[in-house]
């Protein structure tokens, strides 16, 4: 039977605090739609997180999460920048131009999934014309697809050129509570200039759901009215809202980050094989060949090659340093 310790933080299961929060909150009779006392005390917890009197949303779907979020900074006709492995580029189906109505996404480059400052100037710079998308945001990513963390003065340096020209800025924080315990200053982001975030749950250790931070309260307006014709107006918003309740309350979420962190660390330490990037967050990136990987697969261990060719480890809150040790094991059997 394949396991799927290392596959992905995904297929880790629920923490306790989050479960404990869901079930705490399936009591008596309460508001739909995000408007009971369960969401907006989860709201709370997550504007004191980031020190910002911000709207705050919960939603199902990371992948919603961010199209929507996009859609509301462009419109049909514009683009979005992006690191080019973005999730939004290669992991979400086309959802941004679904949900945005045909707006674009141009790809940027960038080493270990951190775009290079130097490749905005010129789609910032280009004129615009009536036969491409002109830009009109940026996206980001923090950790990014390659477990590598921006710090607060490096996202600064992209953000700043795109806000001179007053485009919207959003940020994709699905492993942002890992970018967190790596050092990155949470309290930083509203005065960085992101007009939207979405703060990760799931990957993070709850049951699907994903906050939405507006912290541009202009964009806010009539927000809902988007979410629920995109499916992600939940009617029993409570049981969204609530799994942050349990992970923010007492640090149980940067507590479990931190392990993740830590079990990928161990593992890159004992890993016969080179590792191609950084390891800052939860994810350890690593060369092998196709007969090698197949072995991994033959010995039960479900892992996939990612967009650059490297072979993905990630961790999670769950993993165990046993599982770690007999990964190593098996990984030195291949080697």
């Amino acid at each position: 039977m394949a396991r799927y310790d290392f596959a992905s933080d995904n297929t880790a299961p629920a923490a306790p605090e989050a479960m404990a929060a869901l079930l705490a909150a399936n009591t008596g009779f309460a508001s739909g739609y995000g408007t009971d006392a369960v969401s907006a005390r989860a709201a709370d917890l997550v504007r004191a997180l980031l020190d910002a009197d911000a709207e705050v949303r919960f939603v199902a779907s990371g992948t919603a999460a961010n199209a929507i979020s996009l859609a509301a900074l462009c419109r049909p006709f514009e683009a979005v920048l992006a690191h080019e492995h973005a999730h939004i580029c290669t992991d979400e189906t086309g959802a941004p131009g679904l949900f945005g109505h045909g707006l674009g996404l141009v790809g940027l480059p960038g080493a270990s999934g951190r775009i290079d400052p130097a490749s905005l100037a010129a789609p910032l710079a280009a004129p615009d014309v009536s036969h491409r998308q002109p830009v009109a945001a940026l996206s980001l990513t923090n950790a990014t697809e390659y477990g590598t963390v921006y710090s607060a003065a490096a996202l600064s340096e992209l953000i700043a050129p795109v806000k001179a020209r007053g485009y919207g800025v959003h940020l994709d924080g699905a492993r942002l509570a890992n970018a967190a315990v790596h050092g990155f200053d949470l309290k930083a982001i509203q005065g960085l200039g992101v007009d939207i975030l979405v703060l990760g749950g799931t990957k993070a250790g709850m049951p699907p759901t994903e906050a939405v931070v507006i912290f541009d309260r202009a964009l806010a307006r009539r927000f809902d009215a988007r979410l629920k014709q995109g499916g992600q107006l939940p009617s029993k918003g409570r049981f969204y809202a609530a799994p942050f309740i349990g992970m923010l309350e007492d640090g149980a979420m940067f507590h479990h980050a931190a392990h993740a962190n830590a079990m990928a660390t161990r593992l890159a330490g004992m890993m016969p094989f080179s590792v191609r990037h950084p390891v800052e967050a939860n994810a350890v990136f690593v060369e092998m060949d196709d007969a090698r990987l197949a072995a991994l697969q033959a010995d039960g261990w479900f892992v996939y090659r990612f967009l650059d060719g490297s072979v993905r480890f990630m961790c999670s809150w769950a993993t165990t340093e046993a599982a770690v040790e007999e990964m190593a094991a098996a990984l030195r059997r291949i080697a």
